[in-house]
């Protein structure tokens, strides 16, 4: 059944098409770039199809080359996590988690006791550098946790909540909000399409007139300083609910007109279609799908492509 496939040029293929450079590739499988353009070039003819396009210092896949890369990435990944399952196991498996750094310092890392009670096998390792990875072209990411208005439908996806903004601040600052104008307390966001005109739009909805005030504002590039900033007593903060969940169950943030609340985007889990078999990621999905629902958040109302073809 499989004596004809060409393996060499397969797998060739892949790496190319992942690393998106035949140069890149060749150093991976320590040939010359040479015999990697020979092997795709053979495939193409096996094939009678293109599966690049040849521009100018660079490689781009065709549509029939998209449509091979994720069959034959998945197929190797799977048949890699196979091979792997016959080797000697080692104490630990590390599972590689991208994530912003303020959803990993004030959801994620305070809830991954519970994980590794569960999983103590498992270690995570978390990158929370700001760039959005490719997961198609990073294989060292395992899954992306991602909050994002868009759609990712090559994708494996696992929808989580829905998010919107409300207000909070020590419970003092709470009391003191209803005799006086506060300080407000923001964040600069680096994708403003997430979030313009924050509080223009709460204090609409909530009849409060606090801008027309010329009120004093701080502004942080972190949610994580801003909600640190109210819990100090400095002001009031526009912040996720998300986001702000430990600090409200601890007690230390309290939400102001708590009914006043505004949207926001959601909150997937993705990785490469076929990376959701491997073991360390199929316990991580299912650890999240169960802290969701253990958070009483909402879950994702208008799920994104990935999510309603992958439900978790």
């Amino acid at each position: 059944m499989f004596a004809s496939l060409p393996l060499t040029a397969l797998r060739a293929f892949e790496s190319a098409s992942r690393l998106l450079s035949f140069k890149a590739a060749a150093e991976e499988l320590a040939v010359t770039p040479t015999a990697i353009s020979h092997q795709i070039r053979s495939l193409e003819d096996w094939l009678g199809v293109a599966l690049f396009e040849r521009l100018p210092r660079q490689v781009r896949l065709t549509e029939g080359g998209e449509r091979l890369f994720r069959s034959v990435h998945g197929a190797l990944l799977e048949v890699a996590q196979s091979v792997d399952t016959l080797r000697p196991q080692r104490n630990a498996t590390t599972l590689t988690i991208s994530t912003t750094a303020a959803f990993a310092a004030l959801w994620l890392v305070p809830r991954l006791g519970r994980f590794y009670a569960r999983h103590p096998s498992i270690n995570v390792r978390l990158d929370t550098h700001c760039e959005v990875i490719d997961l198609h072209q990073d294989a060292s990411v395992d899954l992306v946790l991602r909050y994002s208005l868009d759609d990712y439908p090559n994708l494996y996806g696992l929808c989580l909540f829905d998010e919107s903004f409300g207000v909070y601040g020590s419970p003092e600052q709470v009391a003191l909000a209803a005799r006086r104008v506060p300080t407000l307390i923001s964040v600069r966001w680096h994708n403003s399409k997430l979030y313009a005109h924050g509080w223009e739009a709460w204090c609409t909805k909530a009849g409060e007139g606090w801008l027309d005030q010329q009120p004093v504002s701080r502004e942080y590039d972190e949610e994580h300083y801003a909600l640190q900033a109210a819990i100090a007593g400095q002001g009031l903060v526009l912040a996720s609910n998300i986001l702000v969940s430990q600090s409200v169950a601890s007690g230390v943030l309290v939400p102001y007109k708590s009914e006043v609340q505004v949207d926001g985007a959601g909150y997937s889990a993705l990785c490469v279609p076929g990376r959701e078999r491997h073991p360390p990621v199929r316990a991580f999905f299912q650890w999240l799908q169960d802290e969701a629902l253990l958070s009483g958040l909402t879950p994702r109302s208008q799920p994104s492509a990935a999510c309603a073809a992958n439900p978790g």
